[in-house]
């Protein structure tokens, strides 16, 4: 208790916290961020980047007071939020790291110019959780992206294009999976199965495909941004291998070394992620192959 009440004389009366969730259980929340949690006036948690099982948003609420979700707009149109916190301390629960997406930094900045304090109480993300996880070194990595739904007719080929750009430097990738179908932000949220990742990625593989064939038949020297598009095309799709990463850090963590082919087939979990490997050493080959189905 004492601890406790040292953390809260710390806390300013007013101003937002950022409070970092960690990865969907209440035990893997810091102690500081909890206390942090608890001792705000209000706690607003941020359901849209990323969500927890409701039944451990049930634990939190016991733990630290009542929690009311909010959407994409509230966050990147916070007037509400900068009025709570004018007058008393708002705390907004992020799963994961709070300043993971850009979304959160921007807030932060919104706020320092607002003559809001805001304080950040960090958590443990996806992306310093799954690299080594699976077996695969962190400094090997290039730049993440996240697979979006199909809007329509329109398929966004940017996750592929970074794909192929780490795989040309010989550098795996961390691909998010989208958990809104509407893009708005607004609720109805329906996270990507391993069959939608896959589905996501046929049709990627297509419309760059398509392209490619496309510039061939155009006369003159042939010109693209990625150098390496072309030449990762040229694989079997279906053969591309992947490893598919569920629920990570809860109890319902589960791992699976496979090929876009057979992704589908894969049940996943709640929340689910890709990792593309790209050049492998020996530790690494050996760290991939605990995950393979019959290992």
């Amino acid at each position: 208790m004492a601890a406790e009440k040292s953390q809260e004389k710390k806390l300013p009366d007013t101003g937002l916290l950022l409070v970092g969730m960690g990865m969907g259980h209440v035990n893997g929340m810091t102690v500081e961020a909890l206390d942090a949690a608890a001792a705000a006036d209000h706690r607003r948690y941020e359901a849209y980047t990323a969500l927890w099982p409701e039944e451990e948003l049930a634990r939190l609420e016991q733990r630290i007071g009542a929690i009311e979700r909010v959407m994409r707009p509230e966050v990147e149109e916070p007037a509400e939020l900068f009025r709570l916190a004018e007058t008393s301390l708002v705390a907004l629960l992020v799963v994961g790291d709070p300043l993971q997406a850009t979304t959160h930094v921007d807030l932060q900045l919104r706020a320092r110019s607002a003559g809001i304090e805001c304080r950040v109480f960090h958590g443990v993300s996806i992306t310093s959780l799954v690299t080594g996880a699976v077996g695969l070194s962190n400094y090997k990595f290039g730049r993440q992206t996240t697979f979006t739904y199909p809007y329509g007719t329109w398929v966004a080929t940017s996750p592929l294009e970074v794909l192929a750009n780490n795989w040309g430097h010989g550098l795996h990738t961390l691909a998010l999976l989208d958990l809104d179908p509407t893009g708005q932000g607004t609720g109805d949220q329906r996270p990507m199965t391993p069959k939608d990742a896959a589905e996501a990625m046929r049709l990627m593989w297509t419309k760059a495909t398509e392209a490619m064939e496309e510039r061939r038949l155009e006369p003159g020297p042939q010109q693209t941004m990625n150098p390496f598009l072309d030449p990762y095309l040229e694989q079997d799709l279906e053969g591309v291998p992947v490893v598919l990463c569920a629920d990570m850090g809860t109890s319902e963590q589960s791992i699976v070394a496979t090929t876009v082919g057979a992704l589908e087939s894969e049940m996943g979990g709640r929340l689910n992620c890709l990792v593309f490997p790209a050049s492998t050493g020996e530790i690494e080959e050996q760290g991939l192959a605990r995950w393979k189905r019959g290992a």
